[in-house]
């Protein structure tokens, strides 16, 4: 079978080795690859999977897409616990080792600068939820409450047409003072965080249906933060945080700063549903 060489990442030479137990796509564990000032991460990928012709089947099937996405995201966070890294786009494919030097010279100003700009810093991930309570004057689909919901006594039928729309209206009202307050909160949380990060990205809203995250997205953004200064971060956002049942906060990282690499990089494996 004709294998080809997947790129995670590229670094600078580093004292070290990569941490034990770290596997790639197909389970096999990443390499290192040297040329001149500059490393790339890669393994062997199959050629019926990831040469052009297949891989754009493959990146239509949502399964195969997040189970790779994690798995460059591991080999990728892996690495960023002992060395900075330029995370490189999802299925970054080169047909051999001479390929890999190749991608590394043609990009190796943007990869230096690159390196230069995020050394000593990490991604942390802030995500805002809407989630207000389900309209009790209208009966979901079954099966729609999850496993984990609690169980809810069945509210009592309308005494009259004018009260089943009193409590429509009271129903509407508050999901939409939920909004308000997620888009409220988000406002405020983007501002104060933006003023603790060295840089910040705004993405646009998950897919709930590729996520599965409970509630509608308001807020995706992506901070880069210094590594020593993440304690302090981590610290505003409880602060930040209200106590809203209708509201959540997601705080996820620190991360490899996917969001920050620039051209070389991506935005994450979010955009696959990973949930990141």
């Amino acid at each position: 079978m004709n294998e080809l060489r997947y790129v995670y990442a590229v670094t600078r030479p580093f004292d070290g080795v990569l941490p034990e137990g770290v596997r790639g796509l197909g389970g096999e564990p990443p390499r290192l690859l040297d040329h001149g000032d500059l490393v790339d991460e890669v393994g062997a990928v199959p050629a019926e999977d990831f040469a052009e012709a297949p891989l754009k089947k493959r990146l239509e099937d949502l399964d195969w897409l997040t189970a790779t996405a994690r798995a460059h995201e591991a080999v990728i966070g892996a690495m960023t616990t002992v060395t900075c890294t330029v995370p490189l786009r999802l299925a970054t494919v080169c047909v051999d080792d001479s390929g890999v030097r190749r991608l590394l010279d043609a990009g190796r100003d943007r990869f230096t600068t690159t390196l230069e700009r995020l050394e000593g810093r990490v991604e942390w991930g802030v995500k805002v939820y809407a989630d207000p309570q389900p309209d009790p004057a209208t009966p979901g689909p079954a099966g729609s409450d999850g496993p984990s919901a609690a169980p809810r006594e069945r509210p009592a039928a309308p005494a009259s047409g004018r009260d089943y729309l009193r409590r429509r209206l009271s129903s509407r009202q508050a999901r939409e003072g939920v909004w308000e307050r997620a888009e409220a909160l988000s406002r405020t949380l983007h501002a104060e965080l933006s003023q603790r990060a060295q840089a910040a990205a705004l993405h646009r809203p998950q897919d709930s249906r590729l996520s599965e995250a409970r509630g509608q997205n308001v807020l995706n953004a992506a901070y880069l933060v210094p590594r020593e200064s993440s304690q302090e971060f981590v610290a505003e956002v409880g602060r930040l945080t209200p106590r809203d049942q209708g509201v959540r906060v997601e705080l996820t990282g620190p991360w490899a700063p996917y969001s920050f690499a620039g051209q070389a990089g991506q935005a994450g494996p979010d955009e696959a549903g990973t949930g990141r």
